[in-house]
């Protein structure tokens, strides 16, 4: 049969479809990018937050117009289908099989159940990226238990895999192209804490970067109180492990964090930021803040403002608070207006951007190694990614011109010559 997939939400949870397209392809099934052409068409939905479900409800409702047409059966999987699994079947009759996180490890026989065939487990890696990036998920759930947070009801505690399970496919992927690999997880830092009852995110990238083939290794989703000198130290000595830092630390004020069950609080960050600028000059540190959590005043706000100018973050991203069942933030008193988060969200990334932009103006005059992504073949114009870009449009791009051929997943050196807020421009230095 011919299949189409729709995966949402994060690099975690497109993992997930890598997954199913894997058994689905064993199972003699192929795959089609338009809808129109699909015989199955597969949603991967998100849970996490509002917005979040309401766009997986909304493609679902979307897809389920092409059963009018080719299509027989419309599949959802995923966190909104583990979380609310029966009201869905009760709301969208339209979807012909859920399949909720907890039966991933049937999904082989609930697929072949639902289509005909036998169950095969899929063994060839398949990725449902670019096929020179991917994202390499080093553990899965969360052993924190963030007021606002619904991943644990979700997804369970932390589970992370072995070393030499995480290596073997880190292998895989070097072998068909891979040059960028993406450790993710809910907490990376957190890695093997649960089978090792220590930190081991600095032993595995140490055996990830004897991985031939791979030019850059990125950590994403860093607790700022689990970064240690010790992993910094193994950071330092892998080359092919670049100094980015995802750390997401979600308010400027110790109050706020204390209410959100945050396990960090401000001067250990301000102490850790410096420490990691002092040991990688060319360090790029990411954060997310969150307003109008419950409780949140003006002078909270301020605090936050008053630490994103200190800090100067290199990249920011900026979310409202959604308030999620089951969560402890649901019922505590003191929900923030949407319109003030609104408003408190505008004035945060205006500030931001202030800082983007001097920013990337100071990159302006320097070389850069940059992944090529694709080509405007008519303007002769490459787009690319600097190590200091992270995939998915999370971060900016490089554009550059060269009269040379240079095959998508090339790596090649360019010379910034102008920058806007987020991208920059360049000219490749054998040009020049």
């Amino acid at each position: 049969m011919n299949i189409g997939i729709v995966s949402l939400g994060c690099a975690k949870n497109l993992v997930d479809t890598q997954r199913a397209m894997s058994f689905l392809k064993a199972q003699g099934h192929v795959f089609v990018d338009d809808p129109v052409l699909a015989d199955v068409i597969i949603v991967n939905t998100c849970g996490f937050i509002n917005p979040a479900k309401k766009e997986s409800i909304d493609m679902l409702l979307k897809m389920a117009e092409y059963k009018k047409g080719r299509c027989r059966y419309l599949v959802a999987m995923g966190c909104l289908v583990q979380r609310y699994r029966p009201d869905l079947e009760a709301e969208l009759p339209e979807v012909d099989l859920f399949i909720p996180i907890s039966d991933y490890g049937r999904m082989p026989q609930v697929f072949a159940k639902l289509m005909g065939g036998e169950p095969c487990a899929g063994t060839e890696l398949l990725l449902a990226t670019k096929p020179w990036t991917a994202y390499l998920r080093i553990a899965d759930g969360c052993s924190h238990r963030c007021a606002y947070c619904a991943i644990p009801l979700i997804r369970g505690d932390n589970v992370s895999l072995s070393i030499n399970e995480l290596t073997s496919q880190a292998r895989q992927m070097a072998a068909i192209g891979v040059k960028e690999l993406n450790l993710v997880a809910q907490d990376s830092t957190f890695y093997g804490y649960d089978t090792e009852h220590r930190f081991m995110l600095g032993r595995l990238l140490k055996e990830l970067a004897t991985v031939e083939g791979l030019a850059w290794i990125r950590v994403l989703y860093m607790y700022p109180g689990e970064i240690d000198d010790g992993l910094l130290d193994d950071m330092a000595s892998c080359r092919r492990v670049i100094p980015y830092f995802d750390i997401p630390v979600q308010h400027g004020s110790d109050r706020m964090l204390k209410l959100m069950h945050r396990p960090n609080d401000i001067a250990a960050v301000e102490r850790l930021v410096g420490k990691i600028r002092d040991r990688f000059p060319q360090a790029i540190l990411r954060t997310t803040m969150m307003v109008g959590f419950p409780g949140e005043q003006e002078d909270d706000f301020r605090q936050m403002l008053d630490f994103v100018s200190r800090i100067r973050w290199d990249r920011l991203g900026g979310f409202i608070y959604s308030r999620e069942e089951n969560t402890p933030s649901y019922d505590m008193e003191g929900q923030v207006d949407p319109l003030v988060g609104q408003q408190r969200l505008d004035r945060l990334m205006e500030m931001q951007q202030a800082i983007a932009a001097e920013k990337s103006q100071a990159m302006v005059g320097s070389t850069q190694k940059v992944l090529v992504e694709t080509k405007d073949a008519l303007r002769g114009i490459y787009q690319g990614r600097s190590w200091r870009n992270a995939p998915d449009d999370i971060d900016g791009h490089v554009r550059f011109t060269s009269p040379l051929y240079h095959q998508p997943g090339s790596i090649v050196d360019v010379a910034i010559t102008a920058a806007h807020l987020y991208d920059l421009d360049g000219i490749e230095n054998q040009a020049m």
